[in-house]
């Protein structure tokens, strides 16, 4: 593959996906100084993968899982860096709230960031109507494994959503 090629495929691939990366960026991450790190590792990690991708799965599957593979590790290294750094007080003040239009959807993305990097991983790809069978490719998991987790979670969002409710939070 040319360079000029791998280019060109980067491009139509950045146009098309940049609304999916920005949906997992969000997702895992809280300032918006992380959100930009974010976004620039998954999409240096889109542009190392055109060499190797075999066209052996959708291109939004295979995005997809380099996406969400790449926002995992990254939180892992954040993390880890963290806890090193002790820079808990200092990201709580430096938080810059994002805003949304809608107060349910500013509902859903909090509860979802609240989630376990798996689960948060299963919502937003629930989100994006992949199917199980493609869940299960991106994620490495089986399709059955696929659907208890899909269920546990909706579950937990309308226990969750119904307790809102019922205090008027």
């Amino acid at each position: 593959m040319t360079s000029q090629e791998q280019e060109h495929i980067f491009r139509d691939w950045l146009e098309q996906y940049k609304g999916l990366f920005f949906k997992i960026v969000r997702t895992y991450t809280v300032t918006a100084m992380d959100m930009d790190d974010l976004f620039q590792e998954i999409v240096i990690q889109v542009w190392r993968s055109i060499p190797v991708w075999k066209k052996n799965c959708a291109v939004s599957t295979w995005i997809y899982r380099i996406a969400i593979n790449t926002a995992l590790s990254w939180t892992r290294k954040e993390k880890r860096r963290r806890q090193t750094e002790d820079l808990e007080t200092a990201q709580v003040l430096l938080m810059e709230p994002v805003l949304v239009a809608d107060e349910r959807l500013a509902w859903l993305y909090e509860e979802i960031h609240q989630m376990d990097v798996i689960d948060r991983s299963m919502a937003l790809l629930l989100l994006e109507g992949f199917s199980y069978k493609e869940m299960a490719v991106i994620m490495g998991i089986t399709e059955s494994n696929v659907g208890v987790k899909i269920n546990r979670i909706k579950k937990k969002l309308i226990v969750r959503s119904q307790k809102q409710d019922l205090y008027g939070i």
